[in-house]
């Protein structure tokens, strides 16, 4: 299959390369933006690895893709596991960022997946979930974006290429109804009911021998990375030094080659 624009399972996407001995990619975007964003990480792999097969999806409600019916984050893999069966798929590498990294693991715990690589989103709420319930109020009232830009503003933006840095002010949509459906959970679920239920993913991904990369765009905190290491002890966690939440953007090429190498090593380690 040559490059294409397609809709796979109601969901917008760009189709690149062809099947072949290596494991199918699907890479899944963050909470407000879209495909393009995979832009830079695309022109690497396709001279890294020409011809590999890459679905790239527009979650519900972003980019081209129509909204969804329901935004819970096991609902929105399910749906992504769909365009990823009509795409003819099998066993593809789920590359995610942020928001997308929840969703490509939560996809490994449940359908058949070579490998995950989780780009900058960390698995447990932490202060995230309180400040988000804090400003619930806020984040429902007309001046919701308020709390959006304050969250912008330590996404080390400033960090990125000049370019990269336009593509993160200019190419999202952070509509309040993508908020609210997509932060409905963090909102009514408790710390530790949510923490209970991404050990039961990762355990999951640990039985399955699914390869599972971090890639964080600066050093994990020890206690979370003391966390997730014992909670999957084969996660292999790549840093991307420059503390930009959006490696993908200002490392594109060092994204590539792990991206390409994940789910190929018959070791299961890459």
């Amino acid at each position: 299959m040559g490059d294409a624009q397609r809709r796979f399972g109601g969901l917008a996407a760009d189709s690149h390369g062809a099947d072949g001995g290596r494991p199918p990619l699907v890479l899944v975007h963050g909470l407000t933006y879209d495909r393009t964003q995979w832009g830079p990480t695309l022109r690497e792999l396709a001279a890294l690895d020409p011809g590999r097969r890459v679905l790239v999806l527009d979650l519900p409600g972003h980019g081209e893709s129509p909204g969804g019916e329901s935004y819970q984050t096991a609902d929105v893999a399910d749906v992504v596991h769909a365009a990823v069966t009509e795409a003819g798929l099998d066993r593809p590498v789920l590359v995610g960022h942020s928001l997308g990294g929840a969703l490509a693991t939560i996809y490994a715990a449940r359908h058949p997946t070579r490998g995950v690589v989780n780009v900058d989103q960390p698995l447990l709420l932490g202060p995230f979930g309180e400040l988000l319930r804090r400003n619930e109020p806020l984040l429902r009232s007309p001046e919701y974006l308020q709390l959006w830009e304050s969250l912008l503003a330590g996404m080390g933006i400033d960090q990125l290429p000049p370019a990269a840095q336009e593509m993160v002010r200019t190419a999202t949509t952070p509509r309040q109804e993508l908020l609210l459906g997509y932060w409905g959970e963090i909102l009514v679920t408790a710390d530790e009911v949510f923490t209970a239920q991404r050990v039961r993913e990762l355990e999951r991904i640990r039985s399955l021998g699914v390869p599972y990369h971090y890639v964080a765009g600066s050093e994990p905190p020890p206690p979370y990375r003391q966390w997730l290491e014992s909670v999957l002890p084969n996660v292999i966690i790549d840093v991307l030094p420059g503390g930009s939440h959006f490696p993908h953007l200002s490392h594109p090429a060092e994204l590539a080659r792990i991206i390409a190498d994940v789910g190929t090593d018959p070791s299961g380690e890459r």
